[in-house]
């Protein structure tokens, strides 16, 4: 069913107001992932993989004691290995300056620093408002 227009005005003018003022819930809702690291992905597979081989022998061992703690065991590597291959990729691995480029001639000025000064909500609020106006760094 589609929207009338004082409909499709009012969500404009929310989607105006959400991108002017929440710009903390814009990054995190509209900001792309990155890249996935497909090592992780690939070593959470093999973990959850493992994990359901323990679990099968967990079943097979039966014995009162063992049994129940190797499945438990194996349940436990599975649902790790699945939150591993699923998790986000980290963002500070990938923009960590090499000790090439921590040389003193690679520096950067102290005048082109961000100031530390401040709340991290303060610092992410700045950032966003000179990505919007342009500035990409």
């Amino acid at each position: 069913m589609p929207l009338s227009e004082q409909e499709q005005r009012l969500l404009e003018e929310m989607e105006r107001s959400l991108y002017s003022n929440d710009s903390d819930f814009v990054a995190t809702v509209g900001g792309r992932r990155g890249r996935p690291n497909y090592t992780m992905v690939v070593i959470g597979v093999l973990a959850a993989l493992v994990g359901i081989a323990v679990i099968v022998t967990g079943v097979i061992i039966r014995t009162p004691p063992v049994g129940p703690l190797v499945g438990v065991a194996g349940f436990v590597l599975l649902v790790a290995g699945a939150v591993f291959a699923m998790a986000p990729p980290r963002r500070g691995s990938q923009a960590r300056p090499s000790a090439a480029s921590s040389a003193p001639g690679s520096a950067r000025p102290a005048a082109s620093r961000p100031a530390r000064s401040g709340s991290m909500m303060d610092r992410l609020n700045d950032r966003w408002e000179r990505r919007q106006d342009g500035d990409r760094s």
